[in-house]
């Protein structure tokens, strides 16, 4: 090596020392991050899950409420990640008035807990509060991803109690294989997994999502010495880490049903799925619906997500395609300058 070379290598890592020391400086001045922040009230509970509502400073433009149901093998709070990227406060301030449930964290006393107490019981138990509570026979329901899947249902068994149903990148067809996940899914033994752990880790479903797309958790890690000199980006960047951090335990019992009958056997899009006894005909989902599907979604594919609008009887039925993937529907620039007022006109439009 010359003397220029080295001399150049030598400068490099000094720079790099600098942008190091610097970071840590950042670093160790950021106490902690704050999600989901924007103000709410608990207003139901049980041993397991709760209902929030989020307050207001000024009466909603929509009298009739809204019921957000997350993913239950995730928080719903990137759905309010911070103040300029919460779809939640987006809402709010487009004149919505909104409920959310938090699914909680299952122990091993709720192992046995199936789609029947999730759907008829705890999703039901929801709605009949909102609607008791603000004197509203139908409300509008939003759901997303997995919680999206569980609301179609819901609206399939119980349509007169909804206004509109509104879902985020939800999967309904699970017959792909363009997906690892949808081809990982179909291999599962998970009579095997509820059997003998009764509760699913979120630890191994992490692994799992993991693998989807193994160089993200690489390539996010190159630009962190750069954004530890910004102490903004550093706390955008750690709240995102906190959140998928804190993915809850899922009920063995549910898991199963949920993976052998709609990931497995895609009964629910051949109108063969069962709940409780009832057969979910999504042809009985009549009311206003809007399905949104992310355009660059490597974890529910379109094809998992479009098929829908083909089954469902609504007349008043549309979709809205975002640029972008599958989190970015939440907590990118677009969905706070477009789609939030997009879905919250809409939602007013049938109120």
């Amino acid at each position: 090596m010359d003397n220029k070379n080295f001399a150049g290598m030598m400068d490099e890592l000094h720079t790099a020392s600098k942008k190091l020391v610097k970071g840590y400086e950042v670093l160790s001045g950021i106490q902690d991050v704050e999600v989901a922040t924007t103000p709410k009230e608990l207003v139901w509970e049980n041993d397991l899950v709760k209902l929030y509502h989020y307050k207001r400073e000024t009466p909603a433009k929509c009298k009739i409420p809204v019921l957000v149901s997350f993913a239950i093998m995730n928080r719903h709070d990137v759905l309010d990640l911070q103040p300029d990227r919460s779809l939640m406060k987006k809402l709010l301030d487009e004149g919505l008035d909104i409920y959310i449930m938090d699914w909680g964290y299952p122990k091993q006393q709720h192992k046995f807990l199936t789609m029947e107490d999730y759907i008829l019981g705890f999703m039901n138990d929801a709605v009949d509060f909102v609607r008791k509570s603000t004197k509203s026979p139908k409300i509008h329901k939003m759901g997303i991803c997995q919680g999206g899947t569980f609301s179609a249902i819901y609206a399939a068994l119980y349509p007169e109690k909804l206004k509109s149903l509104t879902v985020y990148v939800t999967p309904f067809d699970f017959s792909g294989n363009e997906c690892m996940l949808y081809k990982w899914t179909k291999d599962l033994n998970v009579d095997a997994m509820v059997d003998s752990l009764g509760i699913i880790p979120a630890d191994m479903l992490n692994a799992g999502f993991g693998s989807l797309k193994p160089s993200a958790d690489i390539s996010k890690y190159f630009g962190m010495v750069d954004m530890m000199q910004d102490e903004a980006k550093l706390s955008n960047f750690l709240r995102m880490e906190k959140w998928k951090n804190d993915c809850p335990d899922l009920a063995g019992e549910m898991f199963r049903k949920y993976i052998k009958d709609l990931w497995r056997d895609n009964k629910l899009i051949k109108g063969e799925f069962e709940l409780g006894g009832k057969l979910v005909n999504l042809k009985n989902i009549t009311m206003p619906f809007l399905n949104i599907f992310a355009t660059e979604d490597n974890i529910i594919p379109n094809s998992s997500t479009r098929p829908v609008m083909k089954v469902i009887g609504s007349k008043d039925k549309e979709e809205y395609a975002f640029p972008g993937g599958h989190i970015g529907v939440f907590v990118g620039g677009k969905s706070q300058k477009e789609l939030g007022p997009k879905v919250a006109q809409w939602v007013i439009d049938r109120s």
